[in-house]
């Protein structure tokens, strides 16, 4: 994996896997820091490049009330501040046209949602602005039709995309990883594994997100076995509470140990 147009990576560059991880949404800055503290702490002993996540906005909701955010400048501000005082890349996800050029002033990764990823407009915006481009994979796409997604972002002068696969959606509420499908996106780019949100269970009769937590070790282990370059952990201290997908994040007292035994698989796996 090449860290090169991401600044401030302070990990050499190995065999292990990187990071995405924070909370789904930017909630405060005080949950915001404390997130990013524990990873960093953490990530640092185990040396994973880390890129700390959050989304500045949340406009993809099953219900009109549902929670979008504190405020677009104000929670990309929080986002810049955490780069700064610790000095790692950040992403953020777009959902319009307008958002590409305001987030990327703000932060080193644009990450265009898994709904969005066929936007042409959408992806083209991401790509101009220079920024490492994440492109979750649709849950309604193939791991094959991805090459026109990175492609997009190729045309737009950027050779800087990755892919992030959440899962394909079978039948109405549960999405499947399809470890299939990891050599054909490998071959087109960085490839991520979205842990937390692969075990989503939306459109629940209540209009709230379900999950399955439990397993999400357990989808984390088979990622790692099937050499993804990289891992997205939403992570929140507790996720009961959370504003946003608490039903499948991961509690942040259970990162440490869970990203300890991945290490250990990893140079395991590396040995073949």
């Amino acid at each position: 994996m090449d860290f090169s147009k991401l600044p401030n990576i302070n990990h050499p560059k190995s065999d292990q896997f990187f990071l995405l991880a924070g909370p789904c949404a930017i909630e405060g800055e005080e949950m915001a820091f404390e997130i990013a503290e524990k990873v960093l702490e953490i990530t640092d002993r185990l040396n994973i490049p880390f890129i700390f996540k959050g989304s500045f906005k949340k406009a993809n909701r099953s219900r009109i009330d549902s929670f979008t955010g504190i405020g677009d400048e104000t929670a990309l501000e929080i986002l810049q501040k955490i780069g700064k005082t610790f000095n790692i890349p950040t992403v953020t996800d777009i959902h319009e046209v307008a958002d590409a050029q305001k987030a990327a002033a703000y932060v080193d990764v644009l990450q265009i949602p898994a709904f969005l990823v066929r936007q042409t407009d959408l992806v083209v915006a991401a790509a101009k602005t220079g920024k490492v481009v994440n492109l979750k994979k649709g849950q309604f796409m193939s791991p094959e039709s991805m090459q026109f997604a990175v492609q997009k972002v190729k045309d737009s002068g950027n050779e800087a995309a990755w892919i992030t696969d959440r899962g394909t959606q079978f039948g109405y509420t549960d999405l499947i990883v399809d470890f299939r499908g990891v050599p054909a996106m490998r071959s087109l780019a960085p490839t991520v594994l979205d842990v937390t949100h692969s075990l989503q269970q939306p459109n629940q009769a209540s209009g709230v997100t379900g999950g399955r937590p439990e397993l999400i070790e357990t989808i984390a282990r088979a990622g790692i076995v099937n050499h993804m370059d990289g891992l997205f952990i939403e992570t929140h201290p507790k996720p009961s509470i959370a504003k946003s997908d608490g039903a499948n994040m991961l509690s942040l007292d259970l990162l440490e140990g869970m990203l300890g035994r991945l290490t250990e698989i990893r140079k395991t796996i590396n040995q073949f």
